[in-house]
């Protein structure tokens, strides 16, 4: 009887793709939030509003977040699979780290399309 583990050997490409190009996105995202900011006449909650107000600063946001958790996913996902060795426990951790990020998710949403 062959006694198989869950693991993640295949993933290899797939995740050092999404690693490098979540960071890109990251990076870019950063270039041009630091530009609003540096941008704005003062840091004061109404500058601070005036920033996230455009339709184009809430989805640059959004995609900023989504990268920020498909990165935490890849990096969580190869952590577990490295050292955490009971399948069960392994698959818990997935699901709740999965849970935790789509939790993340739609309060990022609902925080940047509350900004009027």
């Amino acid at each position: 009887m062959v006694n198989r583990q869950v693991v993640g050997a295949h993933y290899g490409l797939r995740d050092w793709l999404a690693q490098r190009i979540t960071a890109v996105v990251m990076v870019i995202y950063t270039i041009l939030f630091l530009v609003a900011v540096i941008r704005a006449p003062q840091l004061d909650h109404a500058a601070w509003r005036a920033i996230f107000v455009p339709q184009w600063m809430k989805l640059a946001s959004l995609l900023f977040m989504l990268c920020i958790f498909m990165h935490a996913w890849v990096g969580m996902r190869n952590i577990f699979m490295d050292y955490v060795k009971d399948i069960s426990v392994r698959l818990t951790l997935y699901v709740v780290t999965i849970a935790w990020l789509l939790i993340c998710t739609g309060w990022a949403i609902q925080i940047l399309w509350s900004v009027r």
